[in-house]
């Protein structure tokens, strides 16, 4: 930098300046006449010297004196090319046609040239690599700039992960001084970090331009895309397991996909789905283990003969196949029909250990037979449920007393097992509103109606576009089977009374005519409540689902639900402690929430103790992460969480100091999803970034008219390094070492 000389400037208005001489001529002939009046005295000049330069100082210092010292900058100015290399970039989507602009060699410029080229589409990558040479930025004119080429991506690691268009620009900007310009080369798929907004205004704020050269496709290629695969963490042995897969087409006609699931490496299932041209198509895959063990899911879809991004056809999940005994509890007032076939469909079923308690309020004695108690199990023994199904019954005599329902709670917040109500036309479910159950119960009843509504023609399920892409209630093979069935299932004679479902609820059916002020009547609706699930069914004729096709849509809908509500408590258990997580497929820096249930020697929650996870990490690193006991209704869970930073499985090992106990299992962690290849590019971003810094966007193709704007881009002003001497910590001290020697200077000169 060339230095030019200082200058002192007072920043205050005219007529500021000259009240202000006004009053140093003023003080100049008062100290002058005080002078005077001693017969000069030597100690008087003195003071009245002193005191006129005081008063001089602080009117300087009233008009905010500045000394400016301006520095021209160097002849040599700089050109950063900032250019992005993140996965996105490799996304295969430019194709170079007739009149597409090229770079020739090393010495040419960029230049069009008019001839046909493959209609194989190039990575963004690869179409901006020509443009990093410094033969293509420096024009002819322009012998004092300096080119420099910085890449990008991110700040994670691997940095190529994730797209930070803020860090990027903003590193430019403290790395290189008396810059020019910025020529920005992106498809501008930010997706971590700040708004690069934020580094535009500073870009704005020192009057460099930011001149983007967007590459990639505005709009979607020829695409076959299998978007994803939802298997669960995992399955249970000679237990169908569906898979719900999603496919997406960005062709211009509906295909025929075959879609293939492997299991390790070996093709056992596929599965032929119609896709919608420009659409996308929801389905799922069945597939019944054959045995336990550790599995490799791989789900691939063929290579159409018009697409042109095939590396988004194949997703592959670990997962665990283990043996099965849920425990399950039917608690019922009188032996109703939606009881009785409730009670063959789950004790039929293989994985279930069922239990039943018949309380029959008007007789003696309750319902008794094989797999009966007499009695609601105890606390302990409540502990050992995975679900309970809830049926007819209240908080009243001879049915349940208010510390069970404080039990159920319990079971439900605090170890993850699922309750299901299942209101009848004794209206018994009224009770449960005022007491412990009324926050879990996920739908507000209408006092008016406590028996329901019956009536003499059927009313009908109607599934929400939540319930037709739930799990629960899937009863056909394909989404259109699916809405079929649930259209031509069996209708009902009677429904709860109901007023609306509560927040925070998702409801998955309702009924098909009948509304209230809040919309249709919810006739399904599930809820989470703590660590587990809670599920309310509206009517009490599921049972008919049979007629014409016996067990095969009322069993598999049962089936569904109890393991569904039991999911996260069969994710690793021992022998007196569970370990439980969320979210159950979580990826690289995401937050997973660890859960444990710990009994004591006795059976019982423990309330208070010390429980410890190691999580092993695919690279041999362990983290510990020690778990807090939970309090109220969270007695004997353990909460705590980490955030993974490796891709793979990792190895959770749970301990419990207390009781000795401990329980392991795997957690797989997907890799980052924020750069996926196929995403459009985002030419807005990029817009958005040139017209804050008045720059310019221009696509890849049209990078030649660049050359004009950067050929006419004006040197850095020059730059200005101002010093206040009004707010200067040592002006202060020079007028305050006055004050003191004016004040001895009175004091010794006998002065009042």
């Amino acid at each position: 930098m060339q230095e030019q000389q200082g200058n002192l400037e007072f920043f205050s208005s005219g007529t500021f300046l000259g009240l202000s001489l006004v009053v140093i001529i003023v003080a100049g002939i008062l100290c002058w006449l005080a002078w005077q009046r001693s017969g000069y005295s030597k100690k008087t000049g003195v003071l009245e010297l002193l005191r006129f330069v005081l008063i001089c100082l602080v009117v300087v210092t009233l008009n905010q004196p500045e000394w400016l010292k301006t520095q021209l900058p160097d002849r040599h100015s700089t050109l950063a090319v900032l250019w992005d290399r993140s996965n996105s970039m490799k996304t295969r989507d430019v194709i170079l046609t007739r009149n597409s602009i090229l770079i020739q060699d090393s010495k040419a410029r960029v230049a069009g040239q008019a001839q046909n080229l493959s209609n194989k589409p190039k990575s963004r990558a690869e179409t901006i690599q020509p443009l990093i040479s410094e033969e293509v930025w420096k024009t002819s004119d322009a012998n004092d700039l300096s080119v420099v080429f910085e890449p990008f991506s991110s700040r994670l690691d691997p940095a190529e992960e994730a797209t930070d268009l803020n860090a990027g620009l903003s590193q430019v900007l403290d790395t290189h001084a008396n810059l020019r310009g910025v020529v920005l080369l992106s498809d501008g798929d930010w997706n971590i970090g700040n708004s690069p907004v934020e580094a535009a205004t500073r870009f704005r704020m020192r009057g460099i331009p930011v001149f983007a050269v967007g590459v990639g496709s505005k709009v979607p290629l020829p695409d076959l895309e299998l978007v994803s695969m939802d298997a669960p963490t995992y399955a249970v042995v000679n237990k169908q397991l569906r898979i719900p897969f999603v496919v997406r087409s960005t062709l211009g006609q509906d295909r025929d996909v075959n879609v293939t699931l492997s299991i390790n490496k070996k093709s056992t299932v596929s599965k032929l789905i119609r896709v919608p041209a420009m659409s996308h198509a929801q389905e799922n895959m069945v597939w019944t283990p054959p045995a336990t063990g550790d599995y490799t899911l791989t789900m691939r879809i063929p290579r159409d003969t018009q697409e042109l991004i095939p590396e988004n056809n194949e997703i592959s999940v670990p997962i665990s196949v283990r043996k099965e005994q849920l425990k399950v509890l039917v608690v019922e007032s009188y032996p109703r029909w939606e009881y009785r076939y409730l009670r063959n469909a789950l004790e039929r079923d293989p994985g279930v250990e069922l239990t039943c308690l018949l309380f029959h309020p008007k007789l003696s004695k309750v319902g008794g037979g094989r797999s009966y108690i007499k009695s609601f199990p105890t606390t302990n023994e409540l502990s050992h449920y995975d679900v309970v199904f809830l049926g007819d019954v209240g908080i009243k005599e001879k049915q349940l007393t208010i510390a069970q329902a404080q039990d159920l709670r319990q079971l439900v917040s605090a170890q993850a097992s699922g309750l299901i109500f299942m209101p009848g036309r004794t209206g018994m479910h009224a009770s449960l509103m005022s007491g412990p159950l009324a926050d879990l119960y996920p739908v507000v009843l209408d006092a008016a109606l406590p028996y329901g509504v019956g009536s003499g023609t059927q009313g009908y399920f109607a599934l929400t576009q939540l319930g037709q892409r739930s799990l629960l209630t899937r009863l056909g093979e394909t989404t259109e089977i699916n809405r079929q069935v649930w259209r031509t299932l069996p209708g009902f004679y009677w429904y709860a009374g109901i007023k609306r479902a509560k927040a925070g609820t998702e409801t998955l059916a309702v009924h098909n005519e009948v509304a209230t002020t809040s919309g249709r009547v919810p006739l399904l609706v599930t809820k989470t409540y703590g660590a587990g699930k809670v599920l309310f069914m509206g009517t009490d004729s599921a049972w008919r689902w049979r007629q014409g096709v016996e067990d095969k849509y009322h069993y598999r809908f049962w089936s569904q639900v109890a393991r569904w509500m039991a999911y996260r408590r069969q994710m690793a258990q021992g022998e007196s402690m569970r370990l439980f997580y969320s979210p159950d497929r979580p990826h690289v820096d995401d937050t997973v929430m660890l859960n444990a249930n710990v009994n004591d020697p006795l059976g019982a929650p423990l309330d208070k103790g010390s429980v410890v996870v190691q999580a092993i990490s695919p690279s041999g690193k362990t983290q510990t992460i020690r778990l807090q006991p939970g309090e109220r209704d969270a007695i004997g869970l353990f909460t705590g969480s980490f955030v993974p930073k490796e891709f793979g499985t990792y190895r959770l090992v749970a301990n419990s100091t207390e009781t000795g106990a401990s329980v392991q299992t795997d957690l797989s962690v997907q890799g980052l999803n924020r750069e996926q290849q196929g995403r459009l590019a985002r030419f807005e971003v990029l817009e958005e970034i040139a017209k804050i810094t008045d720059g310019k966007l221009v696509p890849v193709s049209e990078v030649r008219s660049l050359l004009d704007y950067l050929a006419a881009l004006p040197e850095p002003e020059p730059t200005v390094h101002r010093t206040r001497i009004w707010a200067h910590p040592l002006w202060a001290g020079l007028l305050i070492l006055l004050l003191g020697l004016f004040w001895i200077a009175r004091k010794m000169t006998g002065a009042v």
